[in-house]
């Protein structure tokens, strides 16, 4: 503890002067150097003085170390995923709060604070934590600045802002040799990879924190990984082992009583069998996804959209037809400007498809372009108007659009 900081605490708080608490144990002068910590005293003057605030040495560095073990276990219960043993643990460590700024833990718990925020999905309170921590930045430890940085990738992620923290996450990842890296870190770098469309590393760094996971009996973080390995042996046509990574996270989610993450795990089985142009089995698991869905939030509008594809792919317009109206609602009343945008398209092409042409090179293209993301969908759309050009025979304008697939 620091003790001349705790002391100067109490002492203030309880409207006590210098005076009347160094009587009869120290000079005035000598206790101010104490508070200050400009003097070291011997631990017998330090107990008498705790002992007149009513403190207790004992208790103090008891609480210290109540301290370092509750740290230690934020940081595990995080890394395992265990949603209420977080908060609880989180919580006791609030009630403590008022002696960590007099610990060698001050900034360790500030830090691990801003990791919980980022958790919790506290977007503007992390951001608020991530500026006081900035400040402090240059009185961090070099294992305090290494959680800062690998925290504030974590934050970016979280705000989209992947390539920079793809960037973060690379340097750190080289600082350490690539020797130290933990499950949570391997995991992280898959993730920003995938966010980035990045699936040959997404992979790499997946199976790299699978088999962490595995040793660790980390078991919601395994089928987080599996999600992620599923994701991206699709985006690459992996599919056999795509489909064996789904299997086993329908299993084991219901296992392990996860029923949570199965909405998005039949979404992406469905579109790994839409992928594999297998129709009906794609909508199979798209309606399952639905069903376990009882909010219409964002996850929803996803999958209600690749249902509209699908369906407009078998030439199920009108089925279709009531997905993408359904879809432009819901998009409107999210803010989500993609899938209203895409709806619109789908809506309009089917009525007219100068008109849909015309609105997907005005309006969808240039978000897209401008997002610098979803290249798939790009690549998709930048196909459909080179393919609709060609049959109009308007060579130049299909040939724009094919050299934007190179």
């Amino acid at each position: 503890m620091e003790f001349g900081a705790l002391i100067k605490f109490y002492r203030t708080q309880r409207g006590i002067t210098q005076a009347e608490l160094s009587k009869g144990i120290c000079s005035v002068p000598h206790l101010s150097k104490i508070e200050n910590n400009s003097k070291e005293a011997n631990e017998a003057t330090i107990s008498l003085i705790l002992r007149r605030l009513n403190i207790d040495l004992e208790e103090m560095e008891e609480k210290e170390e109540e301290i370092k073990i509750l740290l230690r276990r934020l940081d595990g219960k995080i890394n395992f995923y265990l949603r209420d043993e977080i908060e609880e643990n989180y919580q006791k460590l609030v009630l403590i709060e008022h002696l960590i700024p007099f610990s060698q833990y001050i900034y360790v718990y500030e830090l691990y604070k801003f990791r919980y925020l980022i958790f919790k999905g506290l977007v503007d309170e992390a951001d608020g934590q991530r500026a006081l921590l900035y400040k402090q930045k240059k009185n961090f430890s070099q294992h305090e600045d290494y959680l800062f940085r690998y925290y504030h990738a974590i934050f970016l992620m979280w705000k989209g802002q992947y390539q920079t923290a793809d960037d973060i996450l690379d340097v750190l990842h080289t600082e350490n040799n690539h020797i130290t890296a933990s499950g949570e870190f391997l995991y992280h770098r898959s993730l920003v990879k995938s966010s980035l469309e990045q699936s040959g590393h997404a992979i790499h760094f997946g199976k790299m924190a699978l088999q962490i996971f595995m040793n660790q009996h980390n078991f919601i973080r395994i089928l987080h990984t599996l999600m992620l390995l599923g994701i991206n042996y699709t985006h690459s046509n992996i599919y056999e082992e795509a489909q064996e990574c789904f299997h086993h996270l329908i299993r084991n989610a219901e296992l392990l009583k996860k029923e949570k993450l199965l909405p998005q795990i039949y979404h992406n089985m469905g579109h790994l069998q839409f992928k594999m142009k297998k129709a009906n089995e794609a909508l199979f698991y798209y309606e399952k996804s639905l069903a376990l869905q009882p909010n219409k939030n964002q996850h929803y509008l996803v999958t209600l959209y690749a249902m509209g594809e699908l369906h407009h792919s078998l030439n199920s317009i009108e089925k279709a037809k009531e997905c993408f109206q359904e879809v432009n609602l819901l998009s409107k009343d999210l803010g989500v400007k993609k899938y209203r945008l895409l709806a619109d398209f789908y809506l309009l092409h089917m009525t007219s498809q100068v008109k849909a042409f015309k609105y997907l090179e005005s309006k969808v293209i240039p978000y897209f372009e401008e997002a610098n993301e979803h290249t798939d969908d790009l690549t998709r759309f930048y196909k459909m108007l080179a393919d609709y050009y060609n049959q109009k025979g308007m060579v130049i304008d299909a040939v724009t659009y094919l050299n934007k697939l190179t």
